[in-house]
């Protein structure tokens, strides 16, 4: 029985991940193999120099991964909100102004990912204040932050349960 539940929400995460647009998806991909050093980006995503350039940046701007990994602050408690949320908002800033992420949805799908399930209760706090940000242009913060339910944004409780499906790099086969 738990095998089954298991299947769906795989079959659902597979289901979320389908509903993005192409360039969600591929920057999903692209992002997942930078954050969890899965693949070379460079080798792998890099179309050109501005991308080439782009995928500096984002090693950059995911350096502190590993810390924010490691902080996992208290539900309850201020210790170390600072520190964590500081990080995790100016990683999220980076991810929004490329704009590739268009919702707080795939916004939400990617950082469950390079985080873990356990992030879930910071990802409306974090997506909010870099959405918001002067860094972000008025007219995509206003689609960003209209794309946060408010039952997303106002949710009791979250779910640990960590992620089944880890989108990767599909190699398109010469016709």
């Amino acid at each position: 029985m738990a095998h089954t539940g298991t299947a769906s929400l795989t079959i659902n995460e597979l289901r979320e991940f389908a509903s993005f647009s192409p360039s969600e998806q591929r920057y999903i991909r692209r992002s997942l193999d930078i954050g969890l050093g899965r693949q070379d980006a460079f080798k792998l995503w890099a179309r050109d120099e501005d991308e080439l350039a782009s995928i500096r940046k984002q090693y950059v701007a995911y350096q502190d991964l590993k810390a924010l990994r490691a902080m996992r602050p208290d539900d309850y408690s201020f210790d170390d909100v600072d520190a964590f949320m500081g990080k995790l908002v100016r990683m999220a800033a980076f991810d929004l102004a490329q704009e590739r992420l268009t919702s707080f949805s795939a916004f939400r799908f990617l950082y469950e990912r390079l985080l873990g399930g356990w992030a879930r209760p910071w990802l409306p706090g974090a997506f909010c204040g870099a959405a918001a940000l002067p860094q972000i242009r008025p007219d995509r913060r206003r689609t960003l932050l209209h794309s946060i339910s408010e039952a997303a944004a106002t949710a009791p409780g979250w779910s640990d349960r960590e992620p089944s499906f880890y989108p990767e790099f599909i190699e398109k086969e010469a016709a």
